[in-house]
C-alpha cells in the first residue's frame, strides 16, 4: 500500500496541530522530518511555498494548508468527533480569528529580533488581550466552543503554547486561571507526547518513519 506523506517539523506550530489530527484520527503516513534551513529539494518540488506542513496524498494531490490536512484526515476518520457538525462553524470563525488577531501579535513578540522589532512587549500586551477573552470563554466550558476538545483547541493550543514558552514565568504569573488550566491539560496529554516525539531529519536514503507509530 502506498502511503501519504508528510512533511513536517517537530516544533512548528503548524505542523503539531497537523499532527494532532493525524494522530487522533490514525491516518497513517510516512513522516518526514525538515530542517528549516535546508529544506529538502523534494518538499519544494511538491509545495513551491516551501513551508511546512506538507502532505502530499498517494493520488499526487497535494495539501499545503495545516488546517486543510486536520479537515481531511478527521474526514476519513474522527473517532473524537473533532469535526462535530454542531460546533464546526463556531470552531473554525475562532480559528480564523486567532490566526488573524493573535498569530501576528505571536509572531512580533516571540521574533522581536528577527522582525526588528523595537518593543515586543506591546505586541505580548496586545496577544494578551486577545487571551483575556479566550480565557473568558474556558470560563463557562471545559474547552473553547464546548465540553470537549474539537478543531478548535487543536488548531490553537499550539500557538497559545508557544506564547507561553516565549516568556513562561511572565505567562505563568497572568491571571488567566481558565487559560492555564486548559494549557496544562493539552501539555500532560498522551496525545500531545505522541506527537512530540523526536526524529532525524529526513534523507532520500533514510528508512522512512511511519506516523502514528502505535
Amino acid at each position: 500500500m502506498v502511503l501519504p506523506v508528510l512533511y513536517s517539523f517537530r516544533r512548528c506550530p503548524y505542523a503539531i496541530r497537523a499532527r494532532l489530527a493525524i494522530q487522533a484520527s490514525r491516518f497513517e503516513c510516512k513522516l518526514r522530518e525538515v530542517l528549516l534551513r535546508d529544506k529538502p529539494s523534494e518538499m519544494i518540488i511538491e509545495s513551491p511555498k516551501a513551508t511546512v506542513p506538507v502532505l502530499i496524498l498517494p493520488d499526487e494531490r497535494v495539501i499545503d494548508e495545516s488546517l486543510d490536512i486536520m479537515r481531511h484526515v478527521l474526514g476519513t476518520n474522527d473517532p473524537y468527533g473533532w469535526l462535530d457538525s454542531n460546533w464546526l462553524h463556531a470552531s473554525l470563525e475562532l480559528i480564523e480569528a486567532t490566526e488573524t488577531q493573535f498569530k501576528p501579535q505571536l509572531d512580533q513578540y516571540k521574533y522581536a529580533s528577527r522582525e526588528d522589532n523595537p518593543k515586543p512587549e506591546y505586541h505580548r500586551q496586545i496577544a494578551g488581550e486577545f487571551l483575556y477573552e479566550l480565557d473568558a470563554r474556558l470560563a463557562s466550558s471545559t474547552f473553547l466552543v464546548g465540553e470537549k476538545m474539537l478543531l478548535a483547541d487543536a488548531a490553537i493550543l499550539p500557538f497559545v503554547r508557544q506564547f507561553a514558552q516565549t516568556d513562561r514565568p511572565w505567562f505563568d504569573d497572568q491571571k488567566w486561571s481558565n487559560l492555564h488550566r486548559w494549557l496544562k491539560a493539552f501539555e500532560g496529554s498522551d496525545l500531545r507526547l505522541r506527537v512530540m516525539n523526536k526524529y532525524p531529519a529526513w534523507k532520500p536514503d533514510n528508512a522512512e518513519t511511519i506516523f502514528p507509530s502505535s
